[in-house]
């Protein structure tokens, strides 16, 4: 009797409409989260390369004319800067087109700070979403096609790994195990 007495006392106290929403985390929480989750896995591993080997990418097979490992590491920042500018209805911060970083953006280090402040954004982005704005529908600058400020940040997290696949191969390619696979 006592366990259904406390069964129903939780589901009345907890799960009531009331309670659920007052512990459910903000819609901006949530984003950040996925967008924290990202970072941890791509930060290490486009720091994992060794400066020399940024610019390695495969040549052989099906991998003629891919982006090397630095071009993917910044092509996933560009994409990550235009993405959160369109959330937060700004210009991307360094004039990105195309998912394309500038052309001052050349060494390990540079990369590497890019790729972090592309993180950086996507978290203020994120931050900047809530339960009214999340739908609005916000324009593409091509302006063939509208999304919303949560399918950009979805968009974002997507296109992030997918190109966190990409830079795995490319680290296992140059014999180094991934960080998140030395755990």
């Amino acid at each position: 009797m006592k366990t259904i007495s406390g069964v129903l006392f939780f589901l009345l106290v907890c799960c009531t409409p009331v309670a659920w929403a007052q512990r459910r985390p903000a819609i901006g929480q949530s984003l950040d989260h996925w967008v924290s989750t990202a970072e941890r896995e791509i930060v290490p591993a486009a720091d994992a390369m060794p400066e020399e080997k940024y610019s390695f990418a495969p040549t052989t097979g099906e991998f003629t004319g891919v982006r090397t490992f630095a071009e993917q590491v910044k092509h996933l920042s560009a994409a990550n800067y235009q993405l959160a500018a369109r959330v937060l209805g700004q210009q991307p911060l360094h004039g990105e087109r195309d998912e394309t970083a500038p052309d001052s953006v050349k060494s390990k280090a540079e990369i590497m700070e890019y790729l972090k402040g592309s993180f950086a954004e996507l978290h203020r982005a994120a931050a900047a979403i809530n339960e009214k704005n999340m739908r609005e529908p916000i324009t593409v600058p091509s302006g063939s096609r509208r999304m919303t400020r949560l399918e950009f940040v979805v968009d974002a997290v997507a296109h992030s790994y997918d190109h966190y696949g990409q830079m795995v191969e490319y680290l296992r390619m140059s014999g180094i195990v991934p960080p998140a696979s030395r755990k």
